[in-house]
């Protein structure tokens, strides 16, 4: 297996990393019915004419089964982080108290759990649309740099075969993390 037949499996694996790694992040937000700092943690709020995700302007913390405190670092952006929790249209309704916002998680009934569990497959099979993408573009460079005898990449025709079977195994294990995630957020969200 020469050199420049490795790099192309790396590049799709660390492809599929960062995607995998993004669909971790978007289910996160995903409300369960229970309080969790994912669910707010990326909010983007309007600080100083920058959208700055909530997590890097304030500490957030659980204190409750069904509620999460946020303590700003800066207390005079409590209005601003208010409104972008309520413009968030997560169902969250903050209050502020003192120096910091409570926000309660309501109940979630079970149509709206069925309509999350069914937004939540959306975006797996999303992530594992963009996973195909980067195999298919893997295998066309891999093919291409077969074709492409003037450059510096040596890639034999057993490269690319050996390529396109190991490429669908990183695919396959990709796809597999994403079906777990889907299972055990599913699973989270249809608890009552």
């Amino acid at each position: 297996m020469s050199l420049s037949y490795q790099s192309f499996l790396d590049d799709a694996r660390e492809r599929m990393d960062k995607t995998l790694e993004h669909f971790h992040d978007e289910i996160r937000g995903i409300r369960t019915g229970r309080a969790s700092t994912g669910l707010i943690d990326n909010i983007r709020v309007d600080f100083y004419g920058n959208k700055t995700p909530l997590s890097q302007m304030a500490n957030i913390t659980v204190p409750e089964a069904r509620c999460l405190l946020v303590k700003p670092f800066d207390p005079s952006t409590m209005k601003d982080i208010e409104k972008a929790i309520m413009a968030a249209d997560l169902g969250l309704n903050p209050a502020i108290e003192g120096n910091a916002l409570r926000v309660t998680v309501p109940h979630l009934s079970q149509e709206q759990r069925t309509k999350i569990v069914s937004r939540l497959k959306t975006l797996a099979e999303e992530t594992k649309v963009s996973m195909r993408n980067v195999r298919r573009d893997a295998i066309k460079d891999t093919e291409h740099a077969n074709k492409d005898k003037s450059g510096d990449v040596v890639v034999t025709e057993d490269d690319v075969k050996s390529a396109k079977s190991d490429i669908q195994d990183i695919l396959k294990e990709h796809e597999s993390k994403v079906d777990e995630a889907l299972k055990s957020k599913s699973t989270e969200i249809m608890e009552v």
